[in-house]
């Protein structure tokens, strides 16, 4: 079972994951470089996967998977930082201490 923090955590990555609101989306060169139509179908994986389970998302959080797209394996990757993007958040359950930034990679840019 899940506790509140957790829950709460996972509200806000799942917000950012699915709508974009809520931190910053991070696109690396990779994914860029397969060019817009399977770079559409990339994010619609993102944004729509729902595939978490105790193996791929041990804490609970939503905040990695790692997804084959049009056979191109991909990764996102939800990270915590302070307000000023320097340091790890100190509360990531609290969006006024917390700057999220979800990067979508290809595996081999891991």
């Amino acid at each position: 079972m899940t506790d509140n923090r957790t829950t709460r955590i996972r509200a806000l990555n799942d917000c950012l994951r699915c709508t974009g609101v809520g931190g910053q989306v991070v696109i690396t060169q990779g994914i860029q470089a397969l060019g817009p139509e399977k770079l559409r179908a990339v994010i619609a994986a993102v944004t729509t996967f729902v595939a978490f389970s105790e193996d791929n998302d041990p804490h609970g959080e939503h905040d990695f998977a790692a997804l084959t797209v049009e056979g191109a394996r991909v990764m996102f990757k939800i990270d915590y930082y302070d307000r000023e993007l320097t340091y790890g958040s100190e509360d990531p359950a609290d969006p006024q201490v917390t700057r999220r930034v979800m990067t979508v990679l290809l595996a081999e840019e891991w």
